[in-house]
């Protein structure tokens, strides 16, 4: 991860296999990360079941929130493309029972796309 993207805060895509280790302790059975994205040391981890943001807090770190969100609490998504002079790119979800979306920034380049299948096939059953 660059350090220019660090600064502005914009997620970037995290290696699936350590974050597999990583989350190991936390996820169930039957539960697989699809996709996962980084800032600094929080993460944000789609798996098969739920979406678990991860804030690490703290100079040392040792301090963690697991705040996790099942899909079948997101009632709807948006995700907006960087456009010619604004690259970044945005995505909100609105959870039931929240009157503000819960956003992120994910720097230029990030397969939205594929982030969107993501949360259509596990939102829309």
């Amino acid at each position: 991860m660059s350090l220019i993207q660090n600064i502005f805060g914009n997620a970037t895509e995290a290696n699936l296999e350590e974050l597999q280790r990583e989350f190991e302790p936390i996820i169930i059975e039957d539960e697989q990360i699809v996709a996962a994205y980084k800032i600094f040391r929080d993460k944000w981890v789609f798996t098969t079941k739920r979406l678990i943001m991860l804030n690490v807090q703290g100079v040392t770190g040792s301090k963690r929130e697991y705040h996790s969100v099942p899909y079948s609490s997101i009632t709807h998504f948006s995700i907006e493309t960087g456009g010619t002079f604004d690259g970044d790119c945005e995505m909100k979800l609105w959870i039931r029972g929240a009157s503000v979306p819960i956003e992120k920034e994910f720097k230029k380049g990030t397969d939205l796309k594929g982030l969107q299948r993501i949360l259509a096939k596990y939102i829309l059953k």
